[in-house]
């Protein structure tokens, strides 16, 4: 049974291949294209992988709610940390951490 679980992240699903051409395009193959949503005016951003061996293409939507959930989760994080008091402030203040 093949799902989208968490096994997925790990193996990289291979579409097919392109070739670049004089102008320094590539098409997507349709059914990556499908898959993954990407349609007419879909941005996406390059970023390099693999140490300058290959590249890596996101949608700007994707890198959005990335963005959303590491900034909510910093948001946690910090009311986390101004809730926390140091051994070493609570010991010199006297307290039970001596």
């Amino acid at each position: 049974m093949k799902g989208k679980g968490k096994d997925n992240l790990h193996r990289p699903k291979v579409f097919g291949s392109t070739t670049v051409g004089p102008k320094g395009q590539v098409v997507i193959p349709v059914n990556a294209r499908r898959e993954l949503g990407i349609d007419i005016g879909t941005t996406l951003l390059v970023f390099e992988a693999l140490h300058g061996q290959g590249l890596v293409l996101l949608k700007v939507d994707t890198i959005e709610q990335i963005m959303g959930m590491v900034s909510q989760q910093l948001a946690e994080f910090e009311k986390l940390m101004k809730g926390y008091k140091s051994p070493k402030v609570a010991s010199e203040k006297g307290s039970d951490y001596e």
